[in-house]
């Protein structure tokens, strides 16, 4: 039992999103970082280590909206995602089909794995795995297997979240144990199906809708209440939309995306409050 909060994936600007929602609930007074576990995928992994480390959110917050001097733009172009789009096509086997995107992550990516690390520690308040139950979701690069990573796992932090980051055709795969890891959105956009056993379920999801065997966080949600689970979820609003643009890995975008998910949170407070802390 207990409550879960699920962070989905969505890029840079899903990172400020969600922490623009998340800084807007608890000036509302709806704390979702006091959740007993909380799930992260890709940009979820960040935002999941960085409420969880015991950084203020509002401090968390107002580093979206700083200068984004440290990181270049990437972009997941139209031939990677058609590639994406073809290993499922090709394989019948959804665990196959994302090996083969494994695969295409070797020979394709836009820095070195020591850059990466870089980026991802600089996004880190804490080195250590929190007292939280966090659960980091990657999927592995040779079996298109999910895995995840927790406290428990004996994989530092800062690894599993590079893991969870490392889009296939962008981004170089994550070695953990010698294999080679890509990012947890993959299996999953959300992996809200690991909240199973959560009574309160809050799912914030900057990329809402799956496609083909890539299931979005409404399917997991639909089999949580089929249990009796209580839950919400909170995907952009036009206003966020617009400002996150047609990237998610442009670091412009950034401030702009956090602005609009503090916006947006006061049009969802009640709708979370009800789940979150209702009788």
């Amino acid at each position: 039992m207990g409550r879960a909060l699920v962070l989905g994936g969505g890029g840079i600007t899903g990172i400020a999103w969600e922490l623009g929602v998340l800084a807007g609930l608890h000036e509302a007074g709806i704390d979702l970082g006091g959740a007993d576990t909380v799930i992260g995928t890709s940009a979820g992994s960040v935002v999941g280590a960085q409420i969880s480390s015991g950084a203020p959110i509002e401090d968390l917050y107002e580093r979206q909206l700083r200068p984004p001097e440290a990181e270049r733009a990437a972009r997941v172009h139209a031939g990677v995602l058609a590639r994406w789009a073809w290993a499922f096509v090709r394989e019948r086997d959804p665990r196959r089909a994302r090996a083969r995107i494994g695969r295409m992550a070797h020979a394709r990516s836009g820095s070195s794995l020591t850059e990466r690390r870089r980026v991802i520690a600089s996004r880190l308040p804490a080195a250590e795995w929190p007292g939280t139950d966090l659960r980091i979701t990657a999927v592995d690069a040779r079996t298109g297997e999910r895995a995840v990573f927790d406290r428990a796992s004996g994989v530092a932090l800062l690894d599993a979240v590079t893991a969870s980051c490392a889009v296939p055709g962008v981004w170089p795969p994550a070695l953990i144990g010698g294999r080679p890891y890509i990012d947890g959105g993959v299996h999953s956009l959300c992996n809200a199906d690991l909240a199973a056993g959560s009574d309160r379920v809050v799912v914030l999801a900057p990329i809402p809708r799956g496609g083909g065997p890539l299931p979005g966080p409404a399917d997991d949600l639909a089999a949580l209440e089929a249990s009796g689970a209580r839950t919400a979820l909170v995907a952009p609003g036009a206003d966020a939309v617009a400002a996150i643009g047609p990237n998610v890995l442009d670091p412009a975008a950034r401030a702009p995306s956090a602005l609009a998910g503090r916006r947006q949170a006061p049009e969802v407070a009640e709708r979370i409050a009800q789940v979150w802390d209702g009788a």
